[in-house]
């Protein structure tokens, strides 16, 4: 494999391939497991992501890249295999989650800025020998009819830059996530507001990412899509395909090789139908996937369930949700091909 940043970075998101984000913290991976009443141990969380990594079909075909959490880039297998190792053998690329968490902004009440900056360029050439060659870090904006504040924005779009230029210098593509949250209201989470919040969120991020000289063709951008809150919803599939693009356009230079959304709360099939309606547009210079968590895993988990008796259930779940993920990315989903699965 290229060790240049360009070649990853469009490795990353070609062929109709995508990022499979298994990056959970320790907390979150607890609240997932305790939907399947399983507790949350090392061993558990080994066999869990050990089920998903060695799901040969999915991984080969439909897997460019793992998003790993810190824990599991240095976890071995339970025959000793480092996870690594597994994902390489795949053909796919292991990256690594670096922010330490949105917390709290001092005076900016409602809205979080993302951390971890302090004594990165140290880990990331931890994470680079133990062969890591993406990284990701999350910015996090609320939406309501009061915020963001600019304020806000532009603080977590610094930190996002600062933490780009130092992923570069270590040699390792970064994937820029300004993740504008999907939870709001009735009344206050329109698409419209939306699209008016990505747009400018957008625009700031990349000023940012300009000023700290960030090579544009090597890193990924991970935006949400342009849609109405979750507890709003009413934008159809066509809609939310239209508006999305219609923001990308106006923001993100073609000079970067691709975007990886993000499934930001929504249903499984939602995600792969609003992805495969923005990949059916004419015309995007450049190439578009997902880098989903939950709409790759929810259904494997529940097959799964926890018992070694149904690692093949799950990892068929996963194959299929990564499947249907692909085609979505080549804009080839249809609902039918769901139900024939």
């Amino acid at each position: 494999m290229s060790e240049r940043l360009e070649d990853i970075a469009v490795q990353m998101v070609a062929g109709g391939r995508g990022l499979l984000a298994a990056d959970e913290s320790t907390s979150t991976i607890k609240k997932r497991f305790d939907t399947i009443n399983l507790e949350s141990t090392e061993t558990s969380r080994r066999d869990y992501r050990e089920m998903l990594f060695r799901s040969d079909e999915a991984m080969k075909k439909y897997i460019s890249g793992v998003i790993l959490y810190e824990e599991t880039l240095f976890q071995k297998a339970a025959d000793g295999t480092p996870f690594v190792d597994i994902i390489r053998a795949a053909g796919s690329i292991p990256g690594i989650k670096v922010d330490t968490g949105a917390k709290p902004m001092a005076n900016y009440p409602g809205e979080t800025i993302t951390e971890g900056l302090d004594g990165l360029g140290e880990r990331l050439a931890r994470y680079y020998e133990a062969g890591a060659r993406f990284a990701k870090w999350r910015g996090v904006i609320a939406i309501s009819s009061s915020l963001p504040t600019r304020g806000s924005v532009r603080a977590n779009a610094q930190a996002l830059a600062r933490y780009a230029a130092l992923c570069q210098e270590a040699k390792i593509v970064p994937i820029v996530e300004p993740e504008c949250l999907m939870d709001g209201k009735p009344g206050d989470h329109t698409i419209d507001r939306c699209a008016e919040v990505t747009e400018s969120t957008l625009r700031i991020v990349f000023e940012e990412l300009a000023d700290a000289r960030v090579s544009l063709e090597g890193m990924i951008l991970k935006p949400n899509m342009v849609i109405d809150g979750k507890n709003a919803r009413k934008a159809s599939v066509a809609e939310v395909a239209e508006r999305t693009v219609q923001v990308l356009k106006r923001t993100i230079p073609s000079a970067v090789p691709g975007i990886a959304f993000l499934s930001g709360g929504q249903s499984t099939e939602e995600a792969s139908a609003h992805l495969s309606a923005i990949n059916a547009t004419a015309d995007l210079p450049w190439l578009v996937t997902f880098s989903y968590g939950r709409a790759l895993q929810d259904s494997a988990l529940k097959a799964w369930n926890g018992k070694p008796e149904n690692v093949a259930a799950g990892q068929r779940e996963f194959t299929h949700r990564a499947e249907m993920n692909s085609l979505a990315a080549q804009g080839s989903w249809k609902k039918d091909l769901e139900k024939a699965a």
